[in-house]
């Protein structure tokens, strides 16, 4: 009895640390949750049929245990029978006999059990496998069909183009112009291909360049006076050739270098078509270490433009100016596919550079959802910026259309001009298959609400049914009745010129009836030259020089500053991992801070006055009617940098 006792305990330990069956229920659950969770990733699917296959050689290893010891425990029981042993001890052997015996039944039942559990699991495991395989065998046979559909899609439409038949105008160049027209007849009214509109017969001016000399003999006719032009020698000639700002304090000329993360961007977003972009939960990985208040303050970065438009005696003539430097705001972006960093609820950035570019520049975010930030910039050279801009985007499938609502103010102090303007559509393409690329498009027009000059700019659209050269911008200064001083061309991604009109007439009619205005201009003046990227540049997510100090550390700032953004500090650091559990951490105190202020609201308000959102109060601006627009937007209410001086934050919100 005392060696069946040791066979017991040592069968128990053998059993137990097998671990069998509690591992086995474990792993078992787990499975369903992740079956439950259909999980695609190829090695996590081997990882769970390799811990299926050991669990199923624990069962084979309990199995040959279980009859190995049962064989044993038969064995000396039929020892002990054959013993001369007292009558009352053998009562007891008879009991025991009778419990080894209903013992042997239920493992005999046990072990038939693990054998067809083992077959079945073994059948299963093979059909498993086999799935896997179909399913990723269909996984690249889709991905391939799409990327010959993508392919297909690309030759017809340049069929299309070359077709013989087709209407062409001849007469299209460079420095013809196009804004402010209808849809042709070969456009479509869906949305997939509301991008593609540059097919259209859009041109409705053409210029044509003079020689200076000619400038007086065309004087007579509808063309302005050689006046204005000459003024223009001054201040537009040299614009773009402002030397960049000379700043006392050395600021960084690099980050780290963009890690090498892959990531399948359509398998995140195959499930958000037509979903409002911000409030899909993204990884950094789709990011730049930038918020979106960063990237707002990077319009600035030729503000220069501006100091030399408070110069203009004419008001035509500034604006030029202010009309190239709307434009060279979207130069960053051309390479900037990634997406900047949503803003906190309160978040601010600050750009105090009143020595080497002479302004202060304020943002902060005063709405969630929809995302939305205020700004304002004080200039000493004298102009004012502010703006509210709310960031409304969809994913439509093949491309995320971007569109940025809410007016820009530029006023000048000196001469009372307000300059009134929005900002146009941004397309990120082919989202689906290739190379993601950025387009711009749409009409800004631009009015000096003191004169009523205005400014109309037009962002051609690329297509590939058109022979216009890509990014192109083209635009008409004129006055407050109507007429026409200046022709502006170039592309957002590159430079910018001005022409001035020294005669316009109407042309003959074009075949389907339509007229066009054409120009007489002297040479273009250049306005704005895009400056060069830094070097390694394609490393550092194409930052400009003005970026890449964005993010650089400063002290005095206030706490909710984007420079303090932890997530955003670790990304621009490399620690992307580290950086998406910061940010799924902030996100949730953020969630949870709107839930606290809606039920105090909900508890103020009561009953029926109870509101669905909350009442959310900016720290730094308020929200006022805009005379010019009618629309209510926030505008800076002061106090920011008096509190800076006095680094007296204890206002600010806790917010990271």
């Amino acid at each position: 009895m005392k060696g069946r006792g040791c066979w017991e305990t040592a069968s128990v330990r053998s059993f137990c640390s097998s671990g069998c069956l509690n591992k086995f229920k474990k792993d078992d659950s787990g499975d369903d949750d992740e079956e439950s969770a259909a999980p695609a990733d190829k090695s996590e699917l081997h990882h769970t049929l390799k811990n299926l296959s050991l669990k199923l050689d624990d069962l084979s290893t309990c199995n040959d245990l279980i009859a190995k010891h049962g064989a044993a425990l038969q064995r000396s029981l039929n020892e002990l029978d054959s013993l001369k042993i007292p009558s009352e001890s053998g009562e007891k052997l008879k009991v025991v006999n009778e419990r080894a015996t209903l013992f042997r039944i239920t493992s005999n039942a046990m072990i038939n059990a693990c054998k067809d559990f083992l077959e079945l699991a073994e059948i299963h495991s093979r059909k498993w496998q086999r799935a896997l395989q179909y399913e990723q065998e269909q996984r690249v046979h889709l991905e391939e069909t799409i990327e010959q559909l993508a392919k297909q899609h690309n030759s017809l439409e340049r069929a299309f183009h070359n077709t013989p038949g087709r209407p062409t105008d001849p007469s299209k160049s460079f420095s013809e112009g196009s804004f402010l027209t209808s849809k042709g007849e070969d456009s479509e009214e869906d949305e997939d291909t509301e991008y593609f509109d540059a097919m259209e017969d859009a041109t409705s001016f053409i210029t044509v360049i003079t020689e200076a000399k000619e400038d007086r003999k065309a004087e007579g006719g509808t063309g302005p006076s050689a006046v204005d032009w000459t003024s223009a020698d001054n201040v537009l000639d040299g614009a773009s050739l402002m030397p960049k700002d000379s700043c006392k304090i050395k600021r960084r000329v690099r980050i780290p270098d963009k890690p090498n993360y892959s990531l399948n961007l359509w398998s995140i977003m195959k499930n958000c078509i037509g979903r409002e972009l911000s409030r899909i939960p993204m990884p950094v990985n789709f990011n730049e270490p930038l918020s979106m208040l960063q990237r707002l303050t990077e319009d600035l970065e030729y503000h220069h433009l501006l100091d030399k438009a408070v110069n203009c005696a004419s008001s035509v003539e500034q604006m030029c100016l202010v009309a190239a430097f709307s434009v060279s705001s979207y130069s960053t972006t051309v390479h900037r596919i990634a997406k900047p960093f949503n803003p906190m609820l309160g978040e601010t950035f600050e750009l105090d550079r009143l020595e080497d570019m002479g302004l202060r520049s304020l943002c902060e975010q005063v709405s969630h959802h929809p995302p939305s930030a205020a700004h304002h910039v004080f200039s000493k050279r004298g102009w004012s910026l502010w703006q509210e801009i709310t960031i409304a985007s969809k994913f439509r499938g093949k491309y995320i259309s971007i569109m940025p609502l809410g007016a820009i103010h530029l006023e000048f102090q000196g001469s009372g001009n307000h300059y009134v303007w929005r900002k146009s559509t941004s397309t990120v393409h082919n989202i689906i298959v290739g190379k993601l690329w950025i387009d711009q498009s749409g009409d800004i027009e631009i009015v000096n609400h003191k004169t009523k000059d205005r400014c109309q700019l037009k962002f051609v659209p690329y297509s590939y049914f058109s022979k216009e050269a890509a990014r192109k911008v083209t635009g008409v200064v004129s006055d407050n009745q109507g007429k026409a001083h200046y022709v502006l061309s170039g592309s957002w991604d590159e430079q910018m010129e001005c022409s001035k009109i020294v005669q316009s007439s109407p042309s003959s009619p074009s075949s389907d009836g339509k007229q066009k205005t054409v120009y007489q201009t002297l040479p273009a003046k250049l306005l704005w030259k895009k400056y060069p990227l830094p070097e390694n540049a394609e490393n550092m997510y194409y930052f400009s020089e003005l970026a890449l100090t964005l993010n650089e550390q400063e002290e005095g700032v206030a706490p909710t500053d984007s420079r303090l953004r932890p997530d955003q500090r670790l990304m621009e650091k490399g620690h992307w991992d580290e950086a998406n559990t910061e940010k799924q951490r902030l996100e949730e105190k953020q969630r949870l801070s709107r839930r606290r202020r809606l039920e105090s609201c909900a508890a103020g308000c009561g009953g029926e006055e109870e509101k669905e959102s909350d009442d959310y109060a900016p720290l730094w601006f308020e929200k006022k009617l805009d005379p010019l627009t009618g629309e209510m937007a926030c505008m800076y209410k002061g106090g920011y940098w008096e509190a800076k001086e006095k680094n007296d934050w204890h206002m600010c919100p806790n917010i990271f």
